[in-house]
């Protein structure tokens, strides 16, 4: 799995690779870049009380870690025949979790403009999912793991308490450009930065979105340092992530004066290079939002 990470992450394309997995006859995926390691099975010590989709405990290297049943999280049956059964062990948001699903099939290399981001029309698993791929004829449809983990602990998400230690705020007038697919994520963030004084946030649902936006002030004769103050995207986005949004504003010569932030549940040791190598100013693991509004503070005001 090492291996097969260091070959998409020095490539600075649009481009993810996804482990397909099955769960109650449906596929799904994850981005490999969570993915620590896949195994087999092994004995769960099952915890009195435990939230509903949480199966147990287990010990892998001395390390304890949640096992959480992607089945139950869906709502879908559990597998007649556990002999496919398998754990993803994950790791994002600075916390490792064990993933429960029935079979892991393959790992693709796709590009993030062949996700499509789901619609609210759909019904069941919206609220789940982060986007649709068409891949041989059938539909691989992305989880929002990190929802899924926030939703068993709620304390491992943005808090704005975080901020509020910081101290009173005044309220400033500098206009902040945000690319994050999440809605709930959208929602926090927006309440977060108001609550740290910034109440001028454009959101996009993605990088492409966000850097039309920006091209579009340009092409209207504007002069990026006066109409945005700073970008902070997330990684993980439908039709453009936010890595390849960071190089195109970089490497063009009207746009590269603006800061990037770069907060996602991705920034850790092992891929912090990825960041620093598309021209980041500034990396943030979530859910450290504190962090994040100290670097908009040391950057724009």
């Amino acid at each position: 799995m090492e291996q097969q990470k260091g070959i998409l992450l020095e490539s600075g394309t649009n481009e993810l690779e996804i482990v397909e997995f099955a769960v109650g006859g449906n596929k799904f995926g994850i981005n490999v870049i969570k993915v620590k390691e896949i195994i087999q099975p092994v004995p769960v010590t099952k915890i009195p009380h435990s939230h509903h989709n949480v199966e147990g405990i287990i010990e892998i290297r001395g390390e304890i870690l949640p096992v959480v049943s992607v089945a139950t999280v869906l709502g879908l049956p559990e597998s007649t025949d556990k002999t496919a059964d398998k754990f993803i062990i994950t790791e994002f948001n600075q916390t490792k979790v064990v993933f429960h699903v029935h079979s892991v099939t393959q790992i693709y290399r796709i590009s993030w403009n062949e996700i499509e981001k789901p619609s609210g029309m759909y019904q069941g698993f919206e609220s789940q999912i982060t986007g649709v791929i068409k891949l041989h004829g059938e539909m691989v449809l992305l989880l929002d793991f990190e929802k899924i983990v926030v939703d068993i602990n709620p304390g491992s998400g943005i808090n704005v308490d975080q901020v509020k230690k910081l101290g009173k705020r005044e309220r400033s007038g500098k206009k902040l450009v945000c690319a994050e697919d999440s809605p709930l994520l959208r929602k926090l963030l927006n309440d977060t930065l108001e609550e740290a004084g910034f109440f001028n946030v454009e959101f996009f649902e993605n990088g492409q979105d966000a850097l039309i936006y920006l091209e579009s002030l340009i092409q209207a004769g504007k002069k990026i340092e006066d109409e945005v103050q700073i970008v902070i995207t997330d990684v993980e986005m439908p039709q453009m992530d936010g890595h390849h949004l960071t190089k195109r504003i970089k490497e063009d010569a009207n746009l590269n004066k603006l800061p990037v932030i770069i907060f996602s549940s991705l920034i850790t040791d092992d891929l912090r290079h990825k960041g620093m190598k598309v021209g980041a100013t500034a990396q943030v693991s979530k859910p450290e939002i504190s962090e994040l509004v100290k670097l908009i503070d040391k950057y724009i005001l």
